[in-house]
């Protein structure tokens, strides 16, 4: 602060001076002390800072910040340790952004992905916690995504719906519960609302209707219950709609078609319990994309309207109760490329224009309707197709013939009455990764069958199936699919043994019951490290069960029953703590069952008919066992 030293003076001049400098040193007296209320508050606009030259954060927004910090009691992301120092708008503090005045415009908290699917869901990564209130308090915030941390329980603050510049809010993928509120209902910025993945119940609120700028609703996979509110046809703007996997209930609303909401691409209500007929108003939006109503409970026909849907590439309705014939009219989707009608009530004759009609088409399935097709129509085995699923179809003879089978990546021809071999179904299929034809009456030998390399999943159960598992030619030899992840060859009259299993498979079911199958089970059994369910119930397997099993820490399904297993069950199995469902019963079993769970607390049925078995839930062992 400058110094001013007076002293008398005697003329006019000196005296001006003197208040000039007086005048000045007050003025500078004002400025410093302005400043250094700044710097203490954290408040202002740009300029310092621990970020160099970006905002200073304002104090109210930092405070707010740290407050939802604290709700969270563990972070096994580490996004939260970066939230450390005063300026939360200087970069440091991960999902954080600021506007030039330093107010929070966007938190934007995810989960790390890793790219693969089952290795983010097992991963443990979370955050464990609450929503803070004072999230509502970051009155510039236009962004909120808070999603993927699985923990984050308990309900959606009232306060958020001060939030009055949000465009944007995602709270995906969490464990929050409670009704949602009311009060999100005022956002009347907001453009994008999901709440996916979460465990909220009660009633969609009516005011979410009142958010005319929504572009996108995503409420999928929550417990909400009741009617899609009638509110929702104000919202004009809206393009994307997702219910799916609640309990909604009631008529599909006659408002959800291009006169209300003409600007729908997706619709999804699947896996809820609407009733009734599909409203013909639902067939008048011709921006429609993606049009998915399965697993609910409809009645009625597939209208002729349905060719109003310009532009429709996807269509799913299966598991209603629909009935009558496919329309004709569905031939002039031109753009379709994915058709789902199965398991429904629809009869014959399919319209004779699919066999030119549906050009886009790549999948389809017709599978547990009352068709009685004979044998798989010539315009579906000429067709360049990715997916092909026909069970249940009333289907005889031998395997078709497909004249593009390259291009196939899913057949599904079970439940039906094919004889005869699978050898020239599977010619040239380089790209198939699911195959099922199990009940069916085919007689092939395991010898004839060459998988594709590319095959992740095989279903032949109940067949008539021969040959061996093992051996240069068995389905599960040496050079047995890296990609193979089910094998299910179960109820058929396959011999031999169980092989031995090399590392690296990635198998995760492995059902070959009820067969006449012999042998010890391999101690390689251990490098099935992906297992989850291991069936070799009803065979003629003997030996003793291989502490190595006890290395399969991912199996949930165990079942060795009906067999001639010998010896005591090792303490090994201790180890698979994830055992859900394990029967030992019907072998020659003898000793003291595993005493810890779950295997002391699985019913008395698991090990019944046994030669001594015994300690929990059996009888007492004795002490000479």
């Amino acid at each position: 602060m400058p110094v001013v030293v007076l002293r008398w003076v005697s003329n006019s001049n000196q005296i001006m001076l003197v208040l000039s400098l007086i005048l000045y040193c007050m003025l500078s007296i004002v400025l410093v002390s302005s400043s250094e209320a700044q710097t203490e508050t954290g408040g202002g606009g740009g300029g310092g800072g621990e970020g160099g030259g970006s905002p200073v954060c304002a104090e109210a927004d930092r405070a707010s910040l740290v407050s939802f910090k604290g709700r969270i009691i563990k972070d096994t992301t580490g996004i939260l340790s970066s939230w450390i120092g005063r300026d939360c708008c200087g970069g440091g503090w991960e999902g954080v952004e600021c506007n030039p005045a330093g107010r929070v415009t966007v938190l934007q908290l995810q989960r790390p992905a890793t790219g693969d699917a089952a290795a983010d869901r097992d991963s443990g990564l979370y955050m464990k916690g609450t929503l803070s209130p004072s999230l509502g308090n970051l009155n510039f915030l236009e962004v909120m995504v808070i999603s993927g941390f699985k923990q984050i329980t308990g309900p959606i603050p009232e306060s958020f719906s001060n939030l009055a510049h949000l465009t944007q809010l995602a709270l995906e993928d969490n464990s929050l519960g409670g009704n949602i509120p009311p009060g999100l209902g005022h956002l009347s910025s907001l453009q994008s609302l999901s709440l996916s993945g979460n465990r909220f119940r009660g009633q969609i609120p009516p005011t979410l209707g009142h958010l005319t700028n929504l572009v996108q609703i995503n409420l999928k996979g929550n417990f909400l219950n009741g009617p899609i509110p009638p509110t929702f046809q104000n919202c004009h703007a809206l393009q994307y709609l997702d219910l799916s996997f609640n309990m909604l209930s009631g008529l599909i609303p006659d408002f959800i078609g291009g006169r209300y909401l003409p600007n729908l691409t997706l619709i999804d209500l699947s896996n809820n319990q609407f009733s009734g007929q599909m409203p013909i108003s639902l067939f008048s939006l011709p921006k429609l994309l993606d049009l998915s109503l399965n697993h609910n409970q409809l009645t009625g026909i597939i209208p002729v309207q349905v060719e109003g849907l310009k532009s429709l590439t996807s269509l799913s309705l299966s598991s209603n109760r629909l009935t009558g014939h496919i329309p004709i009219s569905i031939s002039r989707l031109h753009s379709l490329w994915y058709l789902n009608l199965s398991a429904n009530g629809l009869s014959d004759p399919l319209p004779s224009t699919l066999a030119t009609g549906i050009p886009s088409l790549l999948s389809i399935d017709l599978s547990y309707n009352k068709l009685s097709l004979g044998k798989v129509p010539d315009w579906i085995r000429s067709r360049q197709l990715r997916d092909v699923h026909l069970a249940g179809c009333q289907l005889s003879g031998t395997l078709p013939s497909f004249a593009k089978p390259d291009s196939f990546n899913s057949i599904d021809l079970s439940h039906n009455h094919f004889t005869g071999g699978i050898s020239n179904l599977l010619t040239n299929m380089s790209s198939l990764q699911n195959l099922n034809l199990s009940n069916n009456q085919l007689k092939a030998d395991l010898s004839e069958i060459k998988l594709p390399d590319t095959l992740s999943s095989l279903d032949v159960h109940a067949n008539q199936l021969t040959g061996s598992l093992s051996g240069s030619t068995g389905i599960l030899n040496d050079r047995a699919s890296k990609f193979l992840e089910f094998v299910d060859v179960s109820n058929n009259q396959i011999s031999g043994g169980i092989p031995e299993f090399r590392e690296g498979l990635r198998l995760k079911v492995l059902n070959v019951g009820s067969n006449k199958i012999a042998g010890p089970i391999p101690n390689s059994v251990s490098n099935l490290a992906q297992l989850e369910r291991f069936d070799i119930s009803r065979n003629q397997i003997a030996g003793t069960i291989p502490t190595s099993l006890g290395l399969l820490v991912k199996l949930q399904w165990l079942d060795v029953s009906i067999n001639g297993l010998t010896g005591k069950i090792p303490n090994s199995l201790l180890g698979i703590e994830r055992l859900k469902h394990a029967s030992f019963r019907a072998n020659r079993l003898c000793g003291e069952i595993p005493q810890g769970r779950p295997f002391n607390i699985f019913p008395a049925a698991a090990y019944l008919h046994n030669l001594c078995l015994c300690g929990k839930p059996m009888p007492p062992c004795r002490q000479s066992q």
